[in-house]
């Protein structure tokens, strides 16, 4: 704990003061921000929002809390950190408050420091804090968690069910300074590079789950699972072909990898028409949304929230080929369940009165601040995806910048209270603006008004302050409100349970008729960095995806599901790609003026711990295993980084992309019934397989006859 200056106790002693008549029957804790001069790569913005240089997080903000009495209580500046006036290098900004499940300590992210001077750049990075004794009448203690990595930015700390602290970062995948920093995969702008978990006894930190183009917000809900945002973003560079933008390939992602003078990428299809790989059959293919998603506490069985996907959420997007009949175009209105369309889930908070229920803030990507409408809809653990309805909590006209009579102004940071009341962050500006609001956010509760929620009354009152600094070329002076950001109700919980990799009958019964003691296989996969992924039937896929080939026959038997009487796809193999860093970003010279740091591209699979695992099928595609006659697929995969991958058929022309990055741990097994998860039944009406797949039988036994030969490398390539 720091020792006060007097500037630094006259704070105190101001700050401590009844401020608010709003009742509430218990204490929240929130942050207070600089107004950010842009929205984009700063605090508080969609996304790049984990930077901490001055230009990008504006100093003079701290933690607060707001007792139910309406007392309120300047956190940091009690404890010694921030200044007041000119920001030097004692300045703070501070972000991502999260209560234990005691409610008698708490996690924080901060950064501390500025330049003193025009021009300056000193080095600095957001690290986590926690912070007891903020109870009335105790004496607070700020400390620095230790053993987190210190030299890159880490933020939205939680704590899990067994008091570990997950956490997101820009920390690379490889943790290799060299891949430093991970770029995104839509404005090649620096990233966080997924979720990353600290454990506190013995130091260790490990990546949970791998996110190309960053993941956003962890909570723990009721169920146990870690549900965040991730920026679902699998498609090509957009920027690659623009004039001067001077991308290019590394050989490899390792250092001292050579520059290649190539922007060659092999998955997903194309976008810009002017690839070289376009196919007039085949449509351009992007995809951009922030969806919910969910993750054991130990890292496996990645996905989306209980599986909902764009068949549940979106409104438009185009099949994968121009030239089938039996494939068409994605439109809502065909009689599912959920008629209100959204695109993004930020901030999700779970309702502590309905299990699975959680509201979020769907929000433009710019010129907001990552503001916009609140949301919300029920996915509990097991609810069926394909029957989840979103509800428009605040009007429809809050999502985006306009002039609509029912435009209440933008939201964001919204909770629900124990007592059921919802609180969030407002500003009453409802037009696209690219410097501050003239409407600062406040937290403030919210009212029922013809159907839809509208701001009532704030929380906490603050006086404008007075704050100066070198930003870093010119001096910034501002008097004024700060924003009030992310507050969290600060109330004892339930500690839920621990989530961990459950494996299913199918995959139980193979390994138990091949006499593989799941313990020792489990033990083999984690000392060498491996998964295995096991599809029982990759012929079938849910009956809603019309949007890519259904008709899908495994020519070697025969094996086919026809969801309808249109073109039938034979398909061979399942053909993986790795996320690795290799596009280099540079300037007009290209190869010749390279930035740090890469953006990570499809590659295929080439992992050596892998390909040394695998069953060697003669004249495969790269990467890929072949199909087996029951139309199953079993392969070794590499762990803590992004995975996808392609059936395909003889000739190896890609069938059915998969759209998504998915990640697994050390020692997993993922079990799935089919290619596209099947949320119902599959296209030709029938249940989830539950067949033994007889891929995963041929590669236990593959394994048994080569345990004794196997040599392997660090699993890093």
């Amino acid at each position: 704990m720091k020792m006060k200056s007097a500037s630094q106790l006259i704070i105190f002693v101001l700050s401590f003061y009844i401020n608010s008549s709003v009742a509430l029957d218990n204490p929240i804790m929130f942050v207070t921000q600089y107004p950010v001069q842009n929205d984009f790569a700063a605090i508080g913005t969609t996304f790049g929002n984990h930077h901490s240089g001055i230009e990008n997080v504006g100093r003079g903000g701290d933690l607060y809390i707001r007792y139910a009495d309406g007392t309120l209580r300047n956190l940091t500046r009690e404890a010694g950190f921030g200044m007041v006036g000119f920001q030097g290098v004692d300045s703070i900004a501070v972000r991502d408050p999260t209560i234990h499940w005691g409610a008698n300590k708490a996690l924080f992210s901060m950064v501390i420091g500025a330049t003193q001077e025009q021009f300056g750049r000193p080095v600095t990075y957001w690290q986590m804090y926690e912070i007891t004794g903020f109870g009335q009448g105790q004496t607070i203690s700020i400390t620095k968690v230790l053993n987190q990595p210190p030299d890159y930015n880490n933020i939205t700390p939680i704590y899990d069910s067994q008091d570990n602290i997950v956490f997101t970062t820009d920390m690379p995948r490889t943790k290799n300074r060299y891949n430093y920093p991970q770029y995104d995969e839509y404005d090649n702008d620096a990233s966080t590079t997924g979720l990353w978990k600290l454990n506190r006894q013995t130091g260790a930190i490990n990546l949970l789950q791998h996110a190309p183009s960053g993941s956003f917000s962890p909570i723990i809900d009721k169920a146990g699972r870690i549900v965040f945002t991730r920026w679902d973003h699998l498609e090509r560079d957009q920027q690659a072909f623009t004039v001067g933008a001077g991308h290019f390939n590394y050989s490899s992602e390792l250092p001292g990898a050579t520059a290649i003078n190539s922007v060659a990428e092999v998955f997903p299809e194309p976008q810009e028409a002017n690839d070289p790989d376009v196919i007039s059959s085949i449509n351009l293919h992007s995809v951009n949304h922030f969806f919910p998603w969910q993750l054991n506490q130990d890292g496996t069985a990645e996905e989306t929230l209980d599986h909902v996907g764009r068949h549940e959420l979106h409104d438009y997007f185009t099949a994968s080929f121009n030239v089938d009949s039996s494939l068409f175009d994605f439109a809502p209105y065909l009689g599912r369940p959920n008629v209100n369309v959204i695109r993004n889930t930020f901030m999700l908070d779970e309702d502590p009165a309905l299990t699975g229920r959680f509201i979020a803030i769907d929000a433009p990507e710019f010129g907001t601040y990552n503001a916009g409408q609140i949301i919300a809809f029920k996915l509990a653990l097991g609810d069926r995806p394909d029957l989840v309805s979103v509800g428009y909590i605040t009007h429809p006209e809050t999502r985006n910048p306009g002039s609509g009579a029912n435009h209440s102004g933008f939201y964001r940071d919204a909770i629900t209270l124990v007592d059921g009341t919802v609180l969030s962050s407002h500003t009453a500006t409802t037009h696209d603006n690219n410097t501050p609001f003239e409407s600062p956010f406040t937290i403030k509760t919210l009212i029922m008004d013809n159907g839809y929620l509208i701001p009532d009354s704030s929380i906490a009152n603050l006086p404008d302050v007075t704050v100066s600094f070198w930003s870093p070329d010119v001096m910034v002076n501002f008097t004024g409100q700060l924003w009030q950001f992310q507050p969290v109700e600060v109330v004892a919980r339930s500690v839920p349970p621990f989530t961990s990799e459950q494996l299913e009958t199918p995959e139980l019964q193979v390994m138990s008729e091949e006499n593989v003691d799941v313990n020792d296989f489990q033990n083999y996969l984690r000392n060498n960095n491996l998964a295995v992924v096991v599809m029982r039937d990759v012929t079938t896929r849910d009956s809603t995806d019309q949007q890519q080939p259904f008709n899908l026959r495994v020519p070697s038997s025969g094996h086919q599901t026809i969801g309808d009487g249109g073109q039938l796809y034979d398909i061979s193999h399942l053909q993986f790609v790795q996320a690795d860093q290799v596009r280099g970003i540079g300037g007009a010279g290209g190869v010749n003026t390279p930035r740090e740091g890469q953006r990570p591209l499809a590659q295929f699979m080439h992992d050596n711990n892998v390909m040394q695992n695998n069953i060697p099928f003669a004249g495969a595609p790269t990467g890929s295993v072949e199909i087996y006659p029951d139309g199953s697929v079993a392969a070794f995969v590499p762990t803590r980084r992004a995975m996808a991958w392609q059936s395909v058929a003889p000739d190896a022309t890609p069938v059915v992309r998969e759209r998504y990055w998915i990640s697994f741990q050390p020692g997993e097994i993922r079990a799935c019934a089919g290619c596209h998860g099947i949320n119902d039944v599959d296209q030709a009406g029938n249940l989830p397989t539950q067949q033994k797949a007889q891929a995963f039988q041929a590669l236990l036994q593959h394994w048994k006859q080569n345990l004794n030969t196997l040599v392997f490398s660090d699993g890093f390539e």
